[in-house]
């Protein structure tokens, strides 16, 4: 799944000209369709909008019941289950079970951001497009460090 996870990354960028051509707005519906139809049979994938599945062992974190997006709480059973839904396997720990399958599973130490609901429902795949292929928005651009003040002329 993580190989062909990085080639449909990798065409998908490719396509990046052809999709900004067509229209990112009129692709949204249809292509969060097919995400959601493929990703929540797949993987019980809820679709945030902020897809982490590569970095949570292809277990979706939103279907934690605290929608905890960077680790367990402190409340899983010993046998593995959910505090909040006992019937459920911990989703952290299938997380980490599912990460040690994987060449880059050392990917779920990385701190994932706060969900953004804003995005819910919305294509991830064509979010990471864009993220990979357009210049960052001014908003969002690193600050440039402050000028260095200029030397002192006074003489001594």
């Amino acid at each position: 799944m993580e190989v062909f996870y990085e080639r449909f990354e990798n065409t998908l960028v490719k396509l990046a000209p052809l999709l900004k051509r067509i229209g990112y707005d009129r692709l949204e519906k249809p292509v969060a369709a097919l995400e959601r139809g493929v990703k929540s049979f797949l993987f019980d994938c809820q679709m945030c909008g902020q897809c982490a599945l590569s970095s949570t062992g292809m277990s979706c974190s939103m279907n934690c019941p605290k929608n905890l997006r960077n680790g367990p709480c402190g409340g899983v059973r010993a046998n593995g289950h959910c505090e909040v839904k006992p019937e459920m396997k911990c989703v952290w720990v299938q997380a980490w079970e599912g990460a040690g399958r994987m060449e880059g599973g050392m990917a779920i130490l990385e701190v994932q951001k706060p969900v953004d609901n804003r995005l819910k429902g919305r294509s991830s795949w064509l979010k990471v497009v864009r993220e990979k292929t357009e210049p960052l928005p001014e908003e969002r651009k690193p600050a440039k460090p402050a000028a260095k003040p200029p030397a002192s002329t006074a003489a001594a």
